[in-house]
């Protein structure tokens, strides 16, 4: 059988268009289900969360990208987490989600590549045992609409879906609120029966 599955919607605000050079501002997670035996079951993404504000790690930045999250990045020089704190807390926050749902964590993001670049070279770079997704358990909400809808992946974007898949809670450029808001598109996916 199956090991079981909870998949986590996750968000990054960064200061620039790569790790390394550029930092990441803040990153919200949410359980948006748990699949057992190839059933789903969703849940309440706004309770099982994780959000957290970091330091920045070099002075580079771009001012519009910086903007997008809304984030001070003075503020965040003097009242963000150190790096590897807020990814080992996230990492022991997932170890605990894991433990009580008897499953394992996968990545789920739209679009996968940004959040989970960020997200995978942080846990890598900063968390003492490295990412808690491994190297490969990630879900793109992107493909996954796709391949469900049967349209090319250039047509699988939010403004061409159908209304009742969305989220109805506003994107707002925090990261925990858009994490919560993006669980709820998967969730809404994920038991979508596409007509094609």
């Amino acid at each position: 059988m199956a090991k079981a599955e909870f998949y986590v919607s996750a968000d990054v605000e960064a200061d620039g268009p790569i790790p390394g050079p550029f930092s990441m501002s803040s990153f919200g997670l949410a359980v948006a289900g748990v699949r057992r035996g190839g059933v789903f079951e969703a849940g309440d993404p706004a309770e099982r969360t994780f959000y957290a504000e970091l330091k920045p790690i070099s002075d580079a930045y771009d001012a519009e990208a910086l903007a997008v999250g809304g984030l001070d990045r003075g503020v965040l020089a003097r009242e963000g987490q150190e790096p590897a704190r807020a990814m080992n807390d996230a990492a022991a926050w997932l170890a605990g989600v894991a433990g009580e749902l008897a499953a394992t964590p996968v990545f789920v993001a739209y679009p996968l590549g940004y959040d989970w670049m960020w997200m995978y070279w942080y846990f890598m770079r900063f968390a003492e045992a490295g990412s808690p997704f491994g190297h490969s358990r990630c879900m793109d909400l992107k493909t996954l609409y796709a391949a469900r809808a049967a349209v090319p992946l250039s047509e699988a974007t939010k403004r061409s879906m159908p209304g009742h898949l969305l989220s109805s809670r506003p994107h707002t450029h925090n990261a925990l609120d858009d994490a919560i808001e993006q669980a709820e598109l998967f969730q809404n996916l994920m038991r979508w029966e596409a007509a094609v």
